[in-house]
């Protein structure tokens, strides 16, 4: 079976915040969702018909958008995903998507959220496999346009 990456590892987490980030963090979504969600693991959350991955991260998105609001964040991208144009074919994303996150102190407190998290059941019900990439936005330089 394929590895699945679908929460933060204990090192993952340690190193993101070892980076000392200051500032904004963008937070680069890759998702691919399950053909039907799978809530064997959060019978509580689950809908009374079977319903698809993209329709339980659905679910998901409706339940964390007041929270990620509350937080200072805002969705910044959603898009359709498919196949790279440069990369491994046999890797391809549903949903693309990036939240945009005031510090990463806000996007810590955002995921240790109570609330927040009585919800986060319907995002691993939904997700075959992800990537999550948090990044700094650039500056340009403008000197060589000068």
């Amino acid at each position: 079976m394929t590895k699945r990456y679908l929460e933060p590892t204990q090192e993952s987490g340690a190193a993101l915040f070892s980076r000392q980030l200051a500032g904004e963090v963008l937070m680069l979504n890759l998702l691919r969702f399950r053909d039907i969600a799978d809530y064997s693991e959060y019978p509580e959350l689950m809908p009374e018909q079977p319903v698809t991955g993209r329709e339980a991260y659905q679910k998901y998105m409706q339940h964390t958008a007041p929270f990620l609001q509350q937080s200072g964040g805002e969705l910044v991208l959603m898009a359709e995903g498919g196949q790279y144009l440069i990369g491994p074919p046999e890797e391809q994303w549903d949903l693309i998507m990036v939240v945009r996150q005031k510090s990463l102190s806000d996007f810590a407190a955002f995921a240790a959220n109570p609330g927040y998290l009585a919800g986060l059941g319907h995002r691993s019900a939904a997700l075959e496999d992800s990537r999550l990439l948090p990044m700094v936005e650039q500056v340009a330089d403008n000197a060589e346009g000068q």
